[in-house]
Parts: C-alpha cells; sequence; structure tokens
C-alpha cells in the first residue's frame, strides 16, 4: 500500500505541474501581457520542478528557485489578461445551485479526513483522491465541461501569482533554520529573560516566541520546530508539562500569529488577489482582533492544560 500511496504521490505532483505548464503556455500566448516570456518563464520553471522534483539533482532545482526569485525581484511576472466573467450568467447559476456549490467542498474534506483513518497508508495522498473525487462531483453537479477546468485554473493560478509557492518557500527555511541550529541561538537569547522554574513565563515565551515567529516566516509549520527546539523544550517540556497538548497549542498558536501577517500567502494575501480588494491588508485589519484575543486565550490554556 505504501507503494502505491508513494506513486499516486508522484503524479499528484506531475498533474500539478502540468497545471504550471498549462498557465505558462496561457501567458506566452497573451500578447497584452508586456512581460509574458518572463511571466511564461516563470510558470515554466515551476511546472519543471514539480514534475521533475524526483529525478532532478538537487543543484538544478536550486538553480530554479533561484531564477524564480530572480523574476519575481525585477517584476518579471504579472497577471495577464483573464477571460471575463459573465456576471449574467453567474447569478442564474447562483440561484439555480444555492448551498449545492459547497458538497463538493464539504466532500472532499470529509473523503480525505475518512481515507486518513481507514487507510493510514494513504494518509499523504488523502487530499490528493478526495480532491479529485470532489472535482468530478463539481463537474456533475454544475453540469460543466471538463474542458472548463483548464481555463478555470488558469485564472486562480495567475491571480494568485508568485504568492502561491510563499509557503513552500518559508516550509523550507525552517528546515535550514532548525539545521542552522537557530533553535539553540533563541534558547540561548530567551534564557536571560525567562527565570529558571518559571512556567508562566515558559508558556508566554512558547506562545509569543511561535506568534512572532509565524509571523516572520509567514508559516507555522515552519515556525514550530525552531521554536520548539529552543523554547518548548527548554522552558516548557522540562518542566513536565505534557509535550503532546503544550505542542498542538503551540501549533495553533502560531496559526494566530499568521492571521497578522502578509508573509502568510495563503492566509491573507490569497483573498486579496482573489476578491481584487483595494486595501492589500485588508484582511488582516479584520482578524486583529480575534488573533489578540486568541494569542492571550492560548497563554491560559497552555498553563493551565499543559502541566
Amino acid at each position: 500500500m505504501t507503494d502505491i500511496a508513494n506513486q499516486i504521490l508522484e503524479w499528484t505532483y506531475i498533474v500539478i505541474g502540468c497545471q504550471f505548464l498549462h498557465t505558462a503556455y496561457c501567458s506566452c500566448k497573451d500578447k497584452t501581457n508586456p512581460v509574458r516570456f518572463g511571466t511564461a518563464g516563470f510558470w515554466t520553471l515551476l511546472g519543471i520542478s514539480f514534475i521533475g522534483g524526483s529525478y532532478l539533482p538537487s543543484l538544478y532545482i536550486g538553480a530554479i528557485v533561484v531564477i524564480l526569485a530572480l523574476l519575481t525581484l525585477f517584476k518579471q511576472v504579472r497577471i495577464g489578461s483573464l477571460p471575463t466573467v459573465d456576471e449574467v450568467k453567474a447569478n442564474i447559476e447562483a440561484k439555480r445551485l444555492k448551498n449545492k456549490i459547497f458538497i463538493p467542498v464539504m466532500l472532499m474534506a470529509l473523503i480525505a479526513l475518512v481515507l486518513a483513518k481507514v487507510i493510514p497508508e494513504f494518509s499523504k495522498i488523502s487530499i490528493s483522491l478526495a480532491t479529485l473525487l470532489a472535482t468530478i462531483s463539481l463537474l456533475l453537479i454544475t453540469k460543466s465541461h471538463p474542458k472548463s477546468l483548464l481555463s478555470e485554473n488558469n485564472r486562480m493560478v495567475q491571480q494568485v501569482s508568485t504568492s502561491g509557492i510563499v509557503p513552500q518557500l518559508l516550509g523550507a527555511l525552517g528546515a535550514i533554520f532548525t539545521v542552522a541550529g537557530v533553535g539553540d541561538l533563541i534558547s540561548h537569547l530567551i534564557s536571560d529573560f525567562v527565570p529558571s522554574g518559571g512556567r508562566f513565563m515558559g508558556v508566554l515565551a512558547y506562545v509569543l516566541g511561535m506568534v512572532l515567529f509565524s509571523m516572520i516566516m509567514g508559516n507555522a509549520f515552519a515556525a514550530f520546530t525552531v521554536i520548539t527546539a529552543g523554547v518548548g523544550v527548554p522552558f516548557v517540556f522540562s518542566l513536565g508539562a505534557n509535550p503532546i497538548i503544550a505542542s498542538a497549542l503551540a501549533m495553533t498558536a502560531g496559526c494566530c500569529g499568521t492571521l497578522l501577517t502578509p508573509m502568510a500567502a495563503n492566509f491573507n494575501t490569497l483573498p486579496v488577489a482573489l476578491l481584487d480588494m483595494k486595501n492589500p491588508n485588508g484582511v488582516i485589519k479584520a482578524q486583529v482582533g480575534v488573533a489578540i484575543v486568541m494569542i492571550i486565550l492560548h497563554v491560559f490554556l497552555m498553563y493551565f492544560l499543559a502541566f
């Protein structure tokens, strides 16, 4: 089963890569985009990295990442002309479908959960299989032609633009920070402020450390290994805290931090792009109050539940 799961996972990456290549093709044909070749090159290289990631040498993948960064730095990636949405048709379809449009989304979550629970070996591909089945259900519910998936894929990829790969880059950065010993450095810095044996201060440092580092990196997963190694283990776990409870709360505390930063592209930049919001920080402003309350609650929850 594990071998089958690995093969399906590999094909998932290939399909995603092909999606990026299709966007590259559409970008290259778009003569209204003054940097269409740079845009097409960006999506082509990203597609190649997904398709050939298991086969290309690490040096080549590293070179691709550097080129992607340079294309972004020099503003060679832009959103081209996208098909206009027929507002009249969209309103008619909205009235016809009503809440049925949410069925594929709920179905995807349910199938992924069931697959991960029933077949543990399929946990890493449960979302891939669930997405496939949810997409089929979407086509059946909306009575759309499968060809429409291509144009909508191109629309979403271009609207999200380069921010779509930020989570991957930040996740890799977290691994690099851990190997580089950033966690140990943070531990030494925190030891000057957190008294030995002070549970509350240790918990406060752990929660705030996750929040701040998640804000910097835009990703709670990337921050977790660094902050847990540098703060959680020496200042919380060592004092008798339940590592399972404390770790779970630390992760969700980090998610509170992602609500407060533009670095969290999937939370805060993606909605701005998809909804065409005028204020690039509009999503963050709407979340500040809730995030602060949740951060305070995390401190007390960890202090009273983990010990």
